[in-house]
């Protein structure tokens, strides 16, 4: 349990320190709405500010609905994680790397919401006018842990099919 909880609490700070100097160079360097082409027709650095969620889900919702909302949300999620590690024997490494990632993603967002009332994005993939949202480090850590846990559940269901 303790190597678990050791490489919990360091996978979740690299990616919550990977993040946060990520966005704070993007928010020193550029101005709101900027773009910086990396790959043109393909990859951009912009900086925008999401109030919302995902794919700007409630982003018109009223500042203080918002604010709450995901601020719950996140707290309940951090603590579901929390609790899941410490109450479940985790026996697989995979899924103790999967739960940091997202912890430290949802950390991460919350750390911008707090601070100023959104999250920072900055990572623009698009193909000529077709853009998918502007995402940062902390949602490619909350995608790449989610990945990580059904994928885990995937073997481990297969190993249990398999004996």
């Amino acid at each position: 349990m303790k190597k678990n909880l050791l490489i919990f609490i360091l996978g979740a700070a690299a990616i919550i320190v990977l993040d946060q100097i990520t966005k704070s160079a993007i928010v020193s360097r550029f101005v709101l709405h900027e773009a910086y082409p990396v790959i043109p027709g393909f990859f951009n650095l912009v900086y925008v500010m999401n109030p919302g969620a995902a794919f700007g889900f409630l982003a018109a919702a009223s500042e203080t609905f918002r604010f709450v909302f995901f601020t719950a949300i996140t707290l309940a999620a951090l603590l579901l994680i929390v609790y899941y590690l410490v109450k479940t024997p985790l026996r697989s490494a995979m899924l103790v790397w999967a739960l940091a990632f997202i912890f430290g993603g949802a950390l991460g967002n919350l750390i911008d919401r707090l601070r100023f009332g959104a999250v920072v994005d900055f990572l623009d993939v698009y193909l000529g006018s077709a853009h998918w949202p502007a995402f940062n480090v902390a949602d490619s850590a909350i995608t790449i842990g989610a990945a990580l846990v059904i994928w885990d559940m995937i073997s481990t269901r297969k190993v249990k099919d398999a004996t």
